[in-house]
C-alpha cells in the first residue's frame, strides 16, 4: 500500500519555512519565505491569511515567519526572522505584538 496525502494545501507562493498543525480546531498553520502566514482546514481549504503588523517600512516590511504555534484555544504565535512574535486570533485578527533582541530557535 502506498500513502496518499488527505489534502493539498496550496496558496504560497515560495518555500514553506515554518508550519504547525492543530488538530483539537481541525486546523494547518504555515508560513512561507517571502510571504504570509495561511490557515487552512485540514482537508485543504484555505480559511485565513496571517498578516503581520504594517508599521514596517523599507527591507524589512516583508516579515519571514520562522516559527509558528498554534494552541487549542485558538491562538496563533508567529515568530519572524526579524526578532518579531505576533500573537493572532484564529479569526486572523492580531492580537498582539513584540520585539526581541534574542536568539529564538
Amino acid at each position: 500500500d502506498f500513502a496518499t496525502p488527505r489534502a493539498v494545501l496550496t496558496g504560497h507562493d515560495y518555500e514553506i519555512t515554518c508550519a504547525a498543525i492543530c488538530a483539537e480546531l481541525g486546523l494547518v498553520i504555515s508560513g512561507s519565505k517571502e510571504g504570509p502566514c495561511l490557515i487552512h482546514s485540514m482537508n485543504g481549504d484555505l480559511l485565513r491569511t496571517l498578516e503581520g503588523p504594517e508599521r514596517l517600512q523599507g527591507p524589512e516590511s516583508c516579515l519571514r515567519p520562522k516559527l509558528i504555534q498554534a494552541s487549542r484555544e485558538g491562538h496563533c504565535v508567529i515568530y519572524y526572522e526579524n526578532g518579531l512574535f505576533c500573537v493572532f486570533s484564529v479569526n486572523g485578527r492580531l492580537q498582539a505584538t513584540m520585539e526581541t533582541d534574542d536568539n529564538i530557535r
